[in-house]
């Protein structure tokens, strides 16, 4: 098992960027009106050239397992009796590493309760908690089990980028904060040019 300190330095902080990779994805999709031309260079030399959703819907996928890993590590779940509803996990597996195994100046990190993980977003509270609630049942029924089918929907994609926004937020200020330790800067810092 990995050791808590390479969780805090290197896990952690590999999935948060991750879920900003899924940021920029999302915003991308949802400006554009249909897939675009993609070349792809290594060392100056094109290698790769197709649309655009070789880049966007790995980055989305993948993002959405990292957010559903993130949540569950947060503390929270997708409610069993309705997948639009989170509900704070009850245990965890012998070998996961949760929050509750690390500890601040003030004792063992608690999980996050749902009241906490919509509070610092700026619109509708249930907005928020369906956007959190997307991500693990997306991830729980289209990416890691076929129960439903394939169920990344564009329809979605907006929720996806709201808790795209508020998964690493949870995780600097319920995580890395109460520990005393500056949150890794998880933005990406390559071109921030505008989406078009």
């Amino acid at each position: 098992m990995l050791t808590k300190d390479h969780y805090i330095e290197h896990v952690i902080p590999y999935r948060m960027r991750s879920v900003a990779v899924l940021n920029v994805a999302t915003k991308y999709v949802m400006t554009w009106d249909k897939p675009r031309a993609l070349q792809i260079y290594f060392d100056e030399k094109l290698a790769i050239r197709g649309l655009s959703t070789a880049f966007t819907n790995p980055a989305i996928e993948a993002g959405i397992i990292h957010c559903r890993a993130l949540l569950e590590f947060l503390g929270l779940r997708v409610s069993p009796k309705d997948p639009s509803k989170l509900v704070e996990r009850s245990g965890k597996r012998d070998d996961d590493y949760v929050i509750e195994d690390f500890s601040g100046p003030h004792g063992s990190l608690p999980k996050i309760t749902v009241a906490e993980a919509i509070s610092p977003y700026d619109g509708p509270r249930d907005e928020a908690e369906t956007a959190l609630a997307a991500v693990i049942h997306c991830a729980n029924k289209g990416l890691a089990h076929m129960t439903t089918g394939h169920v990344v929907n564009l329809k979605d994609v907006r929720l996806y980028e709201i808790a795209s926004r508020g998964v690493p937020t949870l995780v600097a200020n319920y995580f890395y904060v109460p520990q005393g330790i500056k949150p890794p800067d998880w933005q990406l810092t390559s071109s921030q040019r505008n989406v078009v």
